[in-house]
């Protein structure tokens, strides 16, 4: 695996209303999951073959001087650029290793990941979990594994994630779905949602947030079309008419995908609003950060 250089890992976050994170921290760089949908892979973020994993040298010396030097602990988010549990995590254990110095500086982590390897790191999980927020979000597109295999080639299907839900929260692991993005006239199906927030249910998700859309941007956008015309014939005429040059491009049936999924989530008892959801896994913890010094 190539190494490449950084100064600082764990930043304070922009948008401390996304699930509540006060800091961001990623090892990695790029992403071999390939998920033909990916925003990551947009020209904005300057990341030179996208599809070819790097980490940061000396990033967990780096990680440990960043959270020395926070004036306070908080909630530390990972995922949202790169997959920390890429196939090269298996045998460099970076994400395992920066949990471990999170727990022991007394921050909480919330996780992204569409891997199943995140169960390997239960025993941090649950370690950080007796002081500190955990919050894990596996992120589940469609629930048919077929079609995973076309959208999401490098990453476990959508069946096995459910089992690694599962197996989270049986360790009492605070975890849910993130049912995002959602691909107009390929993933837009009342069935499809109804289908995965069952599914999240009986394998004891505590929430499933939403986004029925995507995002398509340079860099992105040509990627996506190519595997349209690949393995979608057809559609990508739907999508230039449809959306143009367009950032957004909501689903076409997003209003009332909105209100099956709010309407079922009630029914189920599932958080699906994210100011709830962080009210939730921070509850019992409101003191802690408090009194760390």
């Amino acid at each position: 695996m190539e190494y490449i250089p950084a100064k600082t890992i764990v930043t304070k976050t922009k948008n401390t209303a996304w699930f509540g994170t006060d800091y961001t921290m990623n090892i990695y760089r790029g992403c071999n999951h390939g998920c033909i949908y990916c925003d990551s892979r947009s020209n904005c973020y300057r990341i030179e073959q996208f599809d070819r994993v790097r980490a940061k040298e000396n990033a967990l010396q780096i990680i440990r001087d960043d959270l020395r030097r926070k004036i306070r602990p908080g909630v530390v988010g990972t995922g949202a650029m790169s997959d920390p549990y890429n196939p090269f995590e298996r045998e460099s254990t970076l994400t395992r290793r920066a949990l471990m110095l999170l727990h022991a500086y007394g921050f909480g982590v919330a996780v992204t990941t569409k891997s199943t390897l995140i169960t390997r790191d239960i025993d941090v999980l649950r370690d950080i979990q007796r002081e500190a927020p955990i919050l894990v979000k596996l992120t589940i597109t469609t629930a048919d594994d077929e079609l995973c295999r076309k959208i999401e080639p490098g990453v476990a299907v959508s069946s096995e994630r459910f089992l690694a839900l599962r197996t989270l929260t049986d360790a009492g692991i605070y975890c849910g779905v993130m049912l995002m993005p959602t691909l107009p006239f390929l993933t837009d199906t009342e069935e499809n949602v109804r289908t995965i927030l069952n599914l999240a249910h009986e394998n004891g998700a505590r929430f499933v947030y939403p986004a029925f859309g995507m995002t398509l941007r340079s860099g992105q956008r040509e990627y996506f079309y190519r595997q349209l015309d690949q393995h979608f014939s057809g559609f990508r005429e739907q999508y230039e008419t449809r959306y143009r040059d367009r950032y957004n491009c909501p689903s076409p049936k997003a209003k009332r995908l909105y209100a099956l999924h709010a309407e079922t989530c009630e029914k189920l008892g599932l958080r699906y609003k994210m100011p709830s959801i962080t009210q939730d896994y921070k509850r019992g913890y409101e003191g802690v950060q408090l009194t760390f010094f």
